[in-house]
């Protein structure tokens, strides 16, 4: 991705932004054998740029986006059966990336893509809460909620969130967990006499984006990146007030 040339500079550690502007007014900068100006930009993954003829090189930049998985797409780079993959929707990212988890073949919704392998560790080990909505055949009875409250404590520490979001004679429920597994909601509401219809992950910890369409992504803001690492991995309070 083109950045200014002060910012490259200063990114590889080579000169403060207002030292690497003075090296740029003294032509001591090349982008690809020319004198570079300031205010030019380069990308330093296609462009050869240089210091008094030295060659820079530049750390990484890790990548963070946000993509709203279609349904009928799989999360690996490639598919024996020859299904489409979230990878083909990636136009334009030219870094190695990788999901963060996998969502299943039929089910829509938000995942994080990023080359950064140690933040895709951390919400992997982490306890990010994520949010399910899911289309069941026919309404809960206070019963029947009750007895899915009970099946989802015995799994986990922390209590079921849910709530019925689009009412109906199929309505949508909202599912929030901290261990989250797609087929135990499938196999809870089947139990019920109940029947998934269709699923979609809307969000992950306190992150939605419901304008971002199926078959979308955009890139994650700094501060966003920070707040999935803080709510996968909260402090140690925190941890204590959710558990009590």
């Amino acid at each position: 991705m083109p950045e200014r040339l002060q910012k490259l500079l200063a990114r590889a550690g080579i000169a403060s932004r207002r030292t690497a502007e003075d090296l740029i007014r003294a032509g001591a900068v090349r982008v690809n054998g020319r004198v570079a100006r300031l205010g030019e930009k380069a990308d330093p993954e296609r462009d050869r740029i240089e210091l008094e003829g030295r060659l820079l090189r530049f750390p990484q930049r890790h990548v963070y986006f946000l993509l709203n998985k279609p349904r009928n797409t799989v999360c690996t780079a490639s598919d024996p059966r020859g299904r489409p993959t979230v990878f083909h929707l990636l136009r334009g990212v030219r870094q190695r990336v990788f999901t963060v988890g996998r969502l299943p073949y039929e089910v829509e919704g938000l995942l994080v893509v990023t080359s950064d392998g140690a933040f895709a560790d951390r919400l992997l080990r982490g306890r990010l809460p994520q949010t399910y909505q899911v289309k069941i055949k026919g309404s809960l009875s206070e019963s029947e909620a009750a007895a899915l409250e009970k099946a989802a404590a015995r799994r986990q520490e922390e209590p079921l969130g849910w709530r019925q979001v689009k009412p109906g004679a199929n309505p949508w429920y909202e599912v929030t967990e901290v261990e989250p597994r797609e087929d135990w909601l499938r196999t809870a509401f089947f139990r019920l006499g109940h029947p998934v219809e269709k699923v979609k992950r809307v969000a992950l910890g306190s992150l939605r984006d419901p304008a971002l369409a199926p078959g979308r992504f955009r890139e994650l803001k700094a501060a966003e990146v920070e707040r999935l690492l803080y709510e996968a991995a909260p402090p140690a309070r925190l941890r204590q007030r959710r558990a009590g």
